[in-house]
């Protein structure tokens, strides 16, 4: 077990490739439930190595790509891996999404790096305005740790999910405090924290956790205020593995019944039972105000990063097209359609994230951010056009999808004959071949791989309801009611038209320029949305 500060990752030789990332995960002796049991080894177990094998390919990645998934470290002049850098142009920000959604189609599925990420961008420009305004020295711990985390190439998790008890109540409220992970001790050297996070993403198979609040706070909530980092093997957290749908396909003795063998993604719920995290990790301790600030940082970068959909949205329509090739029907009128509406709901998907990223701009940190409504715009076509993929794939690929028998019946040397005579298309298909794709499909829209496609589409980075509460926060329906009256010549309530503004002020220009600019008045404030859930 590595100690408390991480001093034993930090110091070790930085982790370079798969392998390497894949043998730092080994003895680390983390309390980790599977099943009602006990995981010894979570690198050995069936279940668990398909996620680790996903994140794997991050380093991967950079080794092949180092232009796409690394970037040189303004700190130490190295290369880094792009999960640990903070963007410092909108050139950082667009080549985040085009590694994510690069990563998509290598993986297909969930490759849980982007929430770290995205924690780390937020938090700096969050703990600069902290600091700005209380005197704190958040800001600069918060570059040390990037500083270690980047010298070791380390995985990152952030934990903001709590599990939030009764809905209607804000934290301190609840009959049971720790319902929302807080602050139950103060020391002199650090804090001592108790609760729960929930749907975290890769946490087992990162190396820290960066515990953030999940939502805006009071004055009275101020132990529920608290971000810090803590090592995953630190002393007092326990990990309860998410169950995913058909996830024992995992223990299949034959490949063809796994659907996608290699990867998966993971969730867990992590349970902090008074874990220490040293003052040198602390970012934030009690400043209630800037919980929200945080949050909504957080999620305009997170719903933009929701572009990685797009690359596994590729994999799924070469699946489709794949699977309507070896039923003999490529060119068929409906077919070519259909692969062509799949094709157009997933380039929109990628289009509104990778114009969020375009739209950045500077904080007062330095750190670059995407636009917000453009991010929201992004996540919400996420989580509704995945699922129209998802139909249009199964309806390529039949009604086996859902009918086909077992690898195991395959195989058999009474029914395998059988089978090969009536599950045959075209000379050129093997039947094996046919049954990997059905079970693909299968498994992106049906099974294991639907969590990280599916689920998370809905419900990672928040609810379509919190999407649709900061789109209507931003609509500047004053200044599109002054355009509207200035081209039909009338003005407010009789009065005569006036000019508008400038539509094309800001470097951005137009509404793009809508969060640094616009001159519309702040809307009434609404609803809180609710709390986002951060996988991603």
């Amino acid at each position: 077990m590595a100690p408390p500060d991480g001093s034993a990752q930090a110091s070790a030789a930085p982790l370079r490739t798969g392998a390497d990332y894949i043998a730092s995960l080994r003895g680390r002796g983390l309390r980790v439930f599977y099943a009602g049991a006990r995981v010894e080894e979570p690198v050995d177990h069936p279940v668990i190595r398909p996620s680790i094998q996903a994140v794997a390919e991050t380093y991967d990645l950079a080794v092949r790509e180092p232009e796409l998934a690394s970037v040189t470290s303004p700190s130490s002049g190295e290369r880094v891996s792009r999960f640990l850098h903070v963007a410092r142009s909108r050139e950082d920000l667009v080549l985040q999404n085009k590694m994510q959604r690069r990563l998509g189609q290598l993986t297909g599925t969930c490759f849980q790096r982007c929430v770290g990420m995205d924690a780390l961008n937020a938090l700096h420009s969050v703990t600069h305005d902290i600091d700005a305004a209380h005197q704190t020295g958040y800001h600069a711990r918060l570059e040390a740790f990037i500083e270690l985390v980047q010298a070791g190439n380390l995985v990152i998790g952030g934990a903001m999910t709590d599990v939030k008890g009764d809905r209607g109540k804000a934290p301190h409220q609840q009959a049971d405090p720790d319902l929302f992970v807080h602050v139950v001790e103060r020391r002199a050297d650090g804090v001592v924290i108790r609760g729960a996070k929930a749907h975290q993403t890769g946490c087992i198979n990162s190396h820290w956790l960066v515990v953030m609040p999940t939502m805006r706070l009071g004055p009275e909530d101020r132990d529920y205020a608290i971000i810090g980092a803590i090592p995953v093997d630190a002393p007092g957290i326990t990990y309860v593995y998410g169950r995913q749908s058909c996830d024992s396909r995992s223990l299949e003795p034959t490949a063809l019944d796994r659907g996608n063998p290699r990867y998966a993604g993971q969730e867990a719920l992590v349970i902090f039972d008074d874990v220490f995290i040293p003052t040198e990790r602390v970012f934030m301790d009690g400043e209630v105000e800037f919980a929200a600030t945080l949050v909504e940082r957080f999620t305009c970068y997170h719903r933009r990063s929701y572009v990685c959909k797009s690359g596994v949205g590729d994999v799924l329509i070469g699946a489709a097209a794949t699977i309507a090739e070896q039923n003999g029907v490529p060119r068929a009128s409906h077919i070519r359609d259909k692969l062509v509406e799949m094709t157009h709901l997933n380039e929109t998907i990628y289009a509104t994230g990778i114009a969020a990223s375009h739209q950045g701009q500077a904080t007062a940190s330095g750190a670059y951010i995407n636009d917000e409504m453009l991010a929201n715009v992004c996540k919400h076509h996420v989580t509704r056009l995945p699922f129209e993929l998802g139909r249009l794939a199964q309806d390529l690929a039949g009604g086996l999808v859902a009918t086909l028998p077992t690898g195991a019946d395959l195989e058999s040397e009474e029914v395998g004959p059988l089978l090969r005579k009536y599950l045959a298309t075209t000379a050129e298909v093997s039947v094996e071949d046919r049954w990997k794709i059905l079970r693909l499909i299968e498994n992106m829209t049906l099974g294991r791989n639907a969590v990280g496609y599916l689920t998370e589409s809905l419900h990672g980075a928040g609810s379509p309801q919190a999407q649709r509460i900061q789109i209507g926060r931003q609509q500047q329906l004053d200044y599109k009611k002054r355009l509207a009256r200035r081209i039909a010549g009338i003005g407010e309530f009789g009065e005569s038209a006036e000019e508008p503004g400038d539509i094309g002020k800001g470097e951005a220009g137009g509404f793009f320029a809508r969060v640094f600019d616009s001159d519309e008045p702040e809307p009434e404030p609404e609803p809180e949305p609710e709390p986002v859930d951060q996988a991603e």
